[in-house]
């Protein structure tokens, strides 16, 4: 058998193997599309082990056994998390009932102001198809297709029993889960390290440690500003007079994990709560102070301090990240989007490393001569040693 004849039954060979490989990965990923909804309560323990595993590991390297660190560590987040529930639940409750009673008047707002004003502006007849007889009568001519929507809506209230049994029952696992993950989450480490091909070992534990840092750091300064700013707005919009206040800054908070979506929030839903309430500008000036205070402090001091730079993804990829997550693999999907984001940045990172050092990028010309990275951009080393 030639060379060349080797070469290729080699590259064949090669092929396959990678043939195969993406079949698994495949396999995994429909996998886990079917198993999205049971996953879930174990990705919220697993992330919550992760994430309380430093310190577990600071107070075990301080004499304490491993058990005991553990179980500080989850009475120090059982409390934060009990805490939490204790202050915020009422107060959402009692936003929530807010929220009920003034429906009336958002219904009244939309059909006598926002209606008039987008027929006035846009020449168009909304009112007409608002109307109760109109309504009742598209109802009847299309009974049968209304009939086939009420049966929808009565299986899937028959079916949102069990939804929240099994909400109740997640509820229930996530600190049970997440007390197994933390107290056994150096040896999971350990047995997945040992499967990892000896030849590859070193690579793959530097770019595990670099995804693992860059976002347990991203996560916990991002919690940090979602807290910070969810306090703000709220308080914000409660001293310029919304009824709604709380609730409304609350959301913001909680958004601002997706860029622009909190910001976005914050206007959008402040303004139409300031209308409903007080129906003049001075409020709605009132809430755009609260938005442009809370920008200021997020762009120029939360942000930096907390966050920083640390994930390295543009807000493009974290919101495309977030969409696709949620669209494959629902709430499941939207919880690791940001993880599996930032390990495919490192992936990334340390493939146009190799790129950059290669034969391909550099031609057979510069491929002896040492390569200089500047500002991420290699380029090859000129005969006067500048580049």
């Amino acid at each position: 058998m030639t060379q060349d004849s080797r070469i290729a039954l080699d590259d064949i060979a090669t092929f396959f193997r990678r043939l195969q490989w993406a079949a698994v990965a495949f396999f995994a990923l429909w996998v886990l599309w079917l198993l999205a909804p049971v996953l879930t309560p174990f990705a919220v323990a697993a992330l919550l082990g992760w994430m309380g595993d430093p310190l577990a590991d600071r107070l075990e390297a301080r004499g304490l056994s491993r058990n005991t660190a553990v179980i500080i560590v989850f009475a120090m987040m059982s409390t934060v998390a009990l805490i939490g529930l204790l202050v915020l639940v009422p107060m959402i409750e009692r936003q929530i009932v807010t929220l009920i009673e003034s429906l009336p008047k958002y219904r009244d707002w939309v059909l006598g102001t926002l209606v008039p004003a987008i027929e006035h502006r846009l020449h168009l007849n909304i009112s007409g198809y608002l109307d109760p007889d109109n309504l009742f009568e598209l109802v009847r001519s299309h009974w049968s297709q209304a009939g086939d929507f009420a049966s929808q809506v009565l299986s899937y209230v028959s079916k949102s029993g069990f939804a929240l049994l099994a909400m109740a029952a997640n509820v229930v696992l996530i600190p049970v889960l997440t007390f197994f993950f933390l107290r056994d989450w150096d040896l999971f480490v350990g047995r997945v390290e040992s499967l990892v091909p000896r030849d590859h070992i070193e690579t793959v534990h530097r770019l595990a440690s670099e995804s693992s840092q860059m976002l347990r750091e991203f996560l916990r300064g991002q919690l940090l500003v979602m807290l910070v700013l969810a306090l703000l707005y709220a308080v914000g919009l409660r001293l310029v007079g919304l009824e709604l206040g709380i609730l409304i800054g609350l959301l913001g908070g909680l958004f601002t994990f997706v860029p622009y979506l909190g910001p976005a929030t914050i206007i959008v839903l402040g303004s139409i709560a300031a209308l409903v309430q007080f129906g003049d500008w001075q409020h709605i000036a009132g809430v755009a102070v609260v938005f442009a205070v809370g920008q200021v402090i997020e762009s120029y001091w939360l942000t930096p301090k907390l966050v920083g730079n640390r994930i390295g993804l543009h807000p493009v990829a974290v919101i495309f990240a977030v969409m696709a997550g949620g669209q494959l693999f629902g709430f499941l999907g939207m919880l690791i989007a940001l993880p599996v984001a930032a390990v495919a940045n490192v992936l990334l990172r340390y493939a146009r490393e190799r790129y950059t050092a290669s034969k391909l990028y550099g031609g057979e010309q510069f491929h002896d001569k040492p390569v200089i990275i500047i500002d991420d951009a290699a380029l090859p080393e000129s005969q006067d040693g500048l580049t």
